[in-house]
Formats: structure tokens, sequence, C-alpha cells
């Protein structure tokens, strides 16, 4: 794969950690921020209009969601709700947006009030005089419940996903354990032990099943609180006596064409940072039986994140060193590589 040059579609005032798009309103969401810490830097979640104007894809500011000392460290979008990891605790938010008329230069006469910013592209209404209408979008975000998910002595949520039909999410993070929790009102509804030591990802499956990887090097198969399996991706791989993997991400994937077909994708990455690394690996597996059906290695670029297309048609990888790759999710080939930044792809939207 040649290495292609990024389109910058919009720079945070913040290190940015968690992305998510929402393809049916145009909005991608960024989020992040510099943590407690009193550096100056800022801690926000903003929502951004996708739009293509002249051919091009660009992204501006609708709305900057303050989250005071709290950074976001991950998201999980379900409609206009999104759950965001802020250190130790999961806060629900929920986001509207509706247009409106803007006021003419008469009514807004004797008023010094800014209205809404105005969208981007916005088509101009009939005249009327020297009076002209546009629209413009208002935009509004509500903190919802806000509760604690992780209790270790240095608490922080890791990761966090809705289950198919949004009604409940799951959380994990330092402490090894899984939560289950209503939507919206976070009534927890399940908790067990699924890792030693931190959750670095999971993923539901619309049947109920819950998939688990850890820093114990372990990938597990969940019935709630019922071990199912645990993966072996070396089955069907490689082997490497004196490199311990472990399982970096995972995420369940539509089969194009067949609406009932499922698969489950993880990377593997080595567990120790070595002087000359060896390469990482990405494996799909049956959503059924979760047996390896093929893997291939995803270069020698320590995999940060994995994100797959609601299509189930691409995946993309980010990276430590700040590239994003684009592979076929069928047979696992590259298709695209971009360099985009120089620093670690925390979160990664297709």
């Amino acid at each position: 794969m040649g290495r292609r040059r990024a389109l910058e579609l919009y720079r945070a005032p913040f290190p940015l950690y968690a992305l998510q798009v929402d393809p049916s309103a145009g909005l991608l969401i960024a989020a992040g921020g510099g943590g407690a810490a009193k550096t100056g830097i800022k801690n926000g979640v903003h929502f951004l209009q996708l739009e293509q104007i002249n051919g091009r894809l660009s992204a501006s500011l609708l709305h900057s969601h303050d989250t005071e000392t709290r950074a976001t460290m991950n998201l999980a979008l379900a409609g206009n709700i999104l759950a965001a990891g802020q250190d130790a605790h999961c806060q629900l938010l929920r986001f509207q947006t509706h247009q409106q008329k803007s006021k003419t230069k008469a009514e807004k006469a004797g008023s010094k009030e800014q209205g809404p910013r105005q969208r981007k592209g916005a088509a101009p209404a009939e005249k009327s005089g020297a009076e002209t209408h546009r629209e413009e979008v208002e935009f509004s975000v509500e903190n919802l419940q806000a509760v604690q998910t992780d209790f270790s002595p240095d608490p922080l949520q890791k990761v966090v996903c809705f289950n198919h039909d949004n009604t409940l999410l799951a959380t994990g993070g330092t402490d090894g354990y899984v939560r289950v929790w209503k939507v919206p009102t976070l009534e927890k509804v399940l908790e067990f032990k699924a890792h030693e030591g931190e959750i670095e990802d999971l993923a539901l499956g619309p049947d109920g099943k819950l998939v688990t990887v850890g820093w114990d090097l372990k990938a597990s198969v969940w019935q709630k609180d019922q071990l199912v399996t645990q993966l072996h991706w070396q089955e069907n791989g490689p082997t490497f006596s004196n490199t311990p993997y472990r399982y970096q991400a995972c995420r369940f994937g539509q089969v194009p064409d067949q609406p009932a077909g499922l698969r489950l994708f993880t990377v593997q990455i080595p567990h120790k940072r070595l002087r000359q690394p060896p390469p990482c690996y990405l494996t799909a597996w049956d959503g059924a039986t979760f047996l390896p059906l093929r893997t291939k290695s995803c270069g020698h670029e320590v995999i940060s994140c994995l994100s797959v297309s609601d299509s189930g048609t691409f995946l993309g990888l980010g990276t430590v060193t700040g590239s994003v790759a684009i592979y076929i999710a069928f047979s696992l080939q590259g298709a695209f590589l971009y360099g985009c930044c120089c620093c670690c792809v925390s979160g990664l939207s297709l």
C-alpha cells in the first residue's frame, strides 16, 4: 500500500481521544481534552457538520460542549445519545438539532445577542423587500445520567459500547470487570470479572454474546456472565514461541450480501515493545462458531484501534505512530494507507 496524505478536516483545540460519526445526520463527534491538570487545555466534545463543498469533504463546528474537568477518553453512539467515558465514569449525553429561520435586520434591531451560527451552504429564502431569511442550525446538548464504572486503585473506563437495540451498554476498564447498564437510567444489570488486569476492548453481538480482550493475553466470549469459549488466533496463523502477543481490539461486522451473516475481527500486537518489532496481525472469525477464518499480517507499526464500516466491507486500523490503514474485510487485504498525524491514533470511525 502506498501512503497517501490525508485531508485535514478539523483541528481541535485539545488532544483528541475519541471519534464517532452519525451518517444519517452528517455529524462528526470529536472528544478529548487535557484532563484535570491545570494546563489551560480545555476538555470538551465537539459536534461537527460534514458537508460536500465543491466536491471536497468539509467539517464545520456546530457546537462545543464543555466537559469541565473531565476529558472524554472513549465514546459510543446510539441515535442521539452519547455514552462518554470520563475518568472512572460513564456520562450519557443527549444532543438535538433543529433548523429555524434567523431574524431579519428589523427583528434584530435593538438586540445585540447573537443567535446560533449559520450553517455553511444554507440556501437563502425568498426576499421580501430588503429582508432575507436564512436557515440556521440550533444545537443543544444535555447531560443525562452518570455512573462510576471502574473501581480499581487508579480507576479508568477504557471502553464502552451499546447493544444492537441500544437498550443496554457495556463498560470495561482497568479493574478487569465488565458491567452492563440499562439505557438511559444506567441501572446496573450485570457485573462479572472478565480479565486479570485491564480490559482493552469489548464488543456486543446482536445475539447478546459479548467478546472481551485484556492485558492477560486472553480474548473471551461470554453469554451474560458465563464463559462460552476463548479465542485462539494462532490455530490457523503463525506461531512465535519467544514473542507473546495480546489482543488489542475486537469488533463485530456484518457479512456483505448475507443479512444474517456475522464476522468478528480482532487485532493482535506484541505484548512487549522490541527493538526490532515483529508484525501485528488481523484475524477474521466466524461470528457463530468463533473459529478463526483467516489471519493476515498488518505491518510492523503497532495497532492502536480498529473500526468496521456499517456495511461490513471495510476495516480501519489506526497506529501509535499516527497512520490509518483501510483493509478489505473479506480478504484482509490492504487497500489504502494514510499518514494522518504525528501521534497515536486513539479513535477511529468508518
